[in-house]
């Protein structure tokens, strides 16, 4: 089972906020997900990144790998592997 941590959106029409999820790379964008680890709101000013490190960190020792927007907002909290 291959895993990626990405960006599922909510929120309603042009006021999009984002769950960071871990999830099978078959589910859908929205769909399921093995677990949340954290949120990210672009409208906030400035933009609002909440990560649970532990658990992302977890995550990717396991093997799961972060596409890339959610690899370039773990670079701005400075989330090290």
């Amino acid at each position: 089972m291959s895993v990626k941590i990405r960006l599922a959106r909510m929120g309603s029409k042009k006021r999009p906020f984002y769950r960071i999820v871990v999830a099978d790379i078959r589910s859908p964008r929205d769909g399921r997900f093995i677990e949340k680890i954290g949120i990210y709101d672009p409208k906030c000013d400035p933009s609002r990144i909440e990560v649970d490190r532990d658990k992302a960190l977890d995550w990717i020792k396991k093997g799961a790998r972060p596409t890339d927007t959610v690899q370039r907002l773990f670079d701005k909290i400075d989330l090290k592997k």
